[in-house]
């Protein structure tokens, strides 16, 4: 009976394998272990350069893995710490070195795991762990707004501690700031300008929304000396969808919850000179009582246009001064005609209806105005003005790339925690 030579060849091991007593070492690794046993401890053929267990490590120093001899090359090196980031590096052809290309993030604690194979193709193992020198730079992230429940038209808000202009450094921040939402919705992140980006949905929130935000960035390289810092989670609501659209030309404001007309005001708006901003904003305070005064808007004192009122019912959305309000002085022009400095007037019964129904983060959209078009940003929460391409292009993620794409760091949101 005659055997193949792979059977040859395993039936031989077999017997060397069952001769080790007799100080048979075939078909084994290092020290007789045979191949399908654990991996060895390569303790004694790995160096790690400059870095020691349990040693402090310096933040401008990369991290690089040795193989001390020949006899052993390095297969594959993994450095992750303990919030789950991973060292980026590079392993040469001849698996000798292993070089870190990445930051090393400040004050983590790195487990390193290092793969060796030996001549005979043994596989060994080294792990190392050491935690890194503490920041001296910090970028701090204050989110906004405060912890409730708001309007479908609330952007989220990340203001920083010092300012961020290169791309690599902003896509550090965007990454580790992590949206999450249940009911799961696309948006993006918006560099407003070098120290503060906004976060909206591609469409307004869907009413009932839960909002997460997160930031992973303690500890992340952003460039320039700056490390990150941990910020707590915030947590929004979002109501019903309130939208309420002032027709400068037709005088009157209709209002809509989640769809259904709920009411319609006959309401008068910014005269010539004067006319109210077209298009949307989002309700960004309510005051019960506001001393209006030209002078704070910048009609001086005395002039046929100055002003001076106790005025009710104030609800703001921009912050030069733009509030929808009680104006029991120009009810007779109210559904006909447009008679104010810019804000949009209203019965005093009118107004405190509007007052109790709408709250922060609601829509207020002006049509039909002479006037100029709202902002997107520096004058409230203009951020719905801009288009949808647009508003993608200020995020250092997914400029460039087509909408619907879904790159690993794409804001495509995860369902709640």
């Amino acid at each position: 009976m005659s055997h193949t030579p792979s059977l040859r060849i395993a039936l031989s091991c077999s017997l060397l394998v069952a001769a080790a007593g007799a100080g048979a070492a075939g078909c084994g690794g290092p020290d007789g272990h045979p191949l399908s046993a654990r991996p060895y401890d390569a303790a004694r053929q790995v160096t790690f350069d400059g870095f020691a267990e349990g040693r402090e490590a310096a933040l401008d120093k990369p991290l690089a893995v040795s193989a001390k001899d020949g006899g052993t090359r390095i297969t594959d090196v993994t450095a992750v710490d303990e919030a789950g980031h991973h060292l980026a590096g590079r392993l040469s052809a001849d698996g000798s070195r292993w070089r870190s290309t990445g930051p090393l993030a400040a004050g983590a604690r790195y487990t390193v795991r290092v793969a060796t194979e030996n001549d005979e193709g043994a596989p060994g193992v080294r792990t190392l762990t050491f935690r890194t020198a503490p920041a001296r730079n910090l970028l701090a992230v204050e989110f906004g707004p405060e912890a409730g429940e708001y309007g479908v038209g609330q952007p989220l808000t990340a203001k920083l501690s010092a300012p961020v202009t290169d791309r690599a450094g902003r896509t550090a921040v965007e990454r580790a700031l992590r949206v999450r939402s249940t009911p799961s919705v696309t948006g993006a992140w918006h560099w407003v300008n070098d120290k503060e980006l906004h976060f909206r949905p591609k469409e307004y929130w869907p009413a009932g929304t839960e909002v997460t935000l997160t930031s992973n960035l303690a500890g992340v390289p952003v460039g320039s000396g700056l490390y990150g810092t941990a910020t707590d989670p915030l947590k929004l609501t979002i109501g019903d969808r309130v939208e309420a659209v002032a027709d400068a030309a037709g005088h009157y404001m209709t209002v809509r919850r989640n769809g259904e007309v709920i009411n319609t005001i006959p309401v008068t708006t910014g005269k010539p000179g004067f006319s109210t901003r077209n298009g949307v904003k989002v309700v960004l305070e309510k005051q019960y009582f506001v001393r209006m005064r030209s002078t704070t808007v910048g009609i001086a004192a005395g002039s046929s246009e100055s002003y001076d009122l106790p005025v009710y019912y104030a609800t703001r959305v921009t912050w030069s001064g733009e509030y929808v309000h009680a104006a029991p002085w120009s009810v007779g022009s109210q559904g006909s005609a447009n008679v104010s400095h810019g804000c949009v007037g209203m019965s005093t019964g009118n107004a405190a209806w509007f007052y109790e129904t709408v709250q922060r983060g609601d829509i207020v959209r002006v049509v039909n105005s002479a006037g100029e078009e709202m902002s997107p940003f520096g004058n409230g929460f203009g951020d719905w003005n801009l288009p949808w391409e647009k508003w993608r292009q200020g995020s250092a993620v997914l400029a460039g790339t087509r909408d619907g794409a879904t790159p690993a760091d794409d804001a495509r949101l995860r369902p709640g925690l």
